[in-house]
């Protein structure tokens, strides 16, 4: 088997456009090593549902160009990026996606629900943080019940359903309670779901923040360390409205917004296959133009995506070879994607500055 170079190899990768990055492989330096006819590569997000394909597509180039039959490997590494400025990342969470939407009804909870789960099937080690204190519906979605331990009384140990781990105030109290806490007390209970749970080792935490742009969700702009933030919204124009407000709040905030997704995009009736645009069409894709970020895709509006929810095992891992299953994984992938585009962290680089007195 022939050698080959890096320089070749990276000619090479030139000719192949990542879509999740939007640039070429060679620009997006996914080259990790090049050892005789052995290629590495090291994707910037997870990428289990690609990886065998990219590497063919590689190979195959590779195979063109040189005339050497390369064995090529496709991994991941993800990495720790910048945050708000003056707000510090936590310890062994990488990256913290904030999960928004300017209305309630949009399906935000179980569009939050299915991209976490997404994420780890792509390979990730993720978290969900369900920070609607009033309405929590994650409990029930990822159909997890009882209530946090905690191992050395200080923090909470965070529940687990279909590989990824949870915490909401909705395991902490009955499921027919109604919370009557006024604003401050809100705002307590939220960071200490985030800073008393034993998160562990996270590549992701998925917040799923209540609709709206009140006190929540500018507490959690102002202190958690958020890597970026994704809108939903309908096609619907009223919901367009609102979601421009929770997309400048963020902005604001100096919140990276990572992209839109439209949800109820659009309708396919299962009888006769006619499709309808009952909310309305293309407003989440005029949107994204028109305030300069990404599409990250459409979901249908889909009736199993609500009945595989509310039984507490969601479309991805409840059909996970299903169309809709497909979709919410693109979506994954172009959020991670997004997000890798962001610039690195270097903070934990740096050694703490100790001053003794001698």
């Amino acid at each position: 088997m022939s050698a080959l170079q890096k320089e070749t190899v990276e000619q090479s990768l030139k000719a192949i456009t990542d879509p999740y990055l939007n640039r070429d492989l060679a620009s997006a330096k996914v080259l990790k090593s090049v050892t005789d006819a052995r290629v590495e590569i090291e994707l910037p997000y997870p990428s289990a549902g690609v990886a065998a394909e990219l590497g063919e597509r590689i190979r195959a180039q590779i195979e063109r160009d040189t005339g050497v039959e390369a064995a090529v490997q496709v991994g991941h590494r993800i990495r720790s990026h910048q945050v708000q400025r003056g707000v510090k990342l936590l310890d062994g969470i990488k990256n913290i996606i904030a999960v928004a939407s300017g209305k309630g009804g949009v399906g935000k909870s179980t569009t939050s629900v299915n991209l976490a789960l997404a994420l780890a099937q792509e390979g990730a080690a993720v978290g969900m943080l369900d920070a609607d204190i009033y309405g929590p519906s994650q409990p029930r979605m990822l159909g997890i019940s009882g209530k946090p331990t905690s191992k050395d009384g200080k923090k909470m140990e965070p529940l687990e359903g279909h590989g990824i781990k949870a915490m909401s105030i909705g395991f902490l109290i009955d499921e027919e309670t109604p919370m009557v806490w006024r604003g401050p007390m809100v705002m307590q209970a939220l960071e200490q779901l985030l800073s008393d749970t034993r998160w562990g080792e996270l590549d992701y935490l998925v917040i799923d923040l209540p609709p709206g742009t009140g006190d929540t969700q500018l507490t959690l702009a102002q202190k958690v360390p958020v890597s970026g933030a994704v809108i939903v919204t309908t096609p619907q124009d009223i919901a367009l409205l609102d979601a421009r407000k929770g997309l400048k709040m963020f902005e604001k905030v100096g919140v990276p917004i990572l992209g839109i997704i439209e949800n109820m995009s659009f309708y396919i009736c299962p009888k006769c296959g006619n499709e309808d645009d009952i909310f309305g069409h293309g407003g989440g894709a005029l949107m994204a133009e028109q305030y300069g970020v990404e599409l990250l895709g459409a979901v249908p509006l889909d009736r199993r995506i609500r009945d595989e929810a509310d039984n507490g095992a969601p479309t991805v891992v409840a059909a996970p070879d299903s169309p809709l299953a497909k979709i919410y994984r693109e979506l994954a992938r172009h959020t991670a994607g997004r997000l890798a585009l962001q610039a690195v962290d270097h903070s934990h680089k740096f050694p703490n500055i100790v001053i003794q007195n001698r």
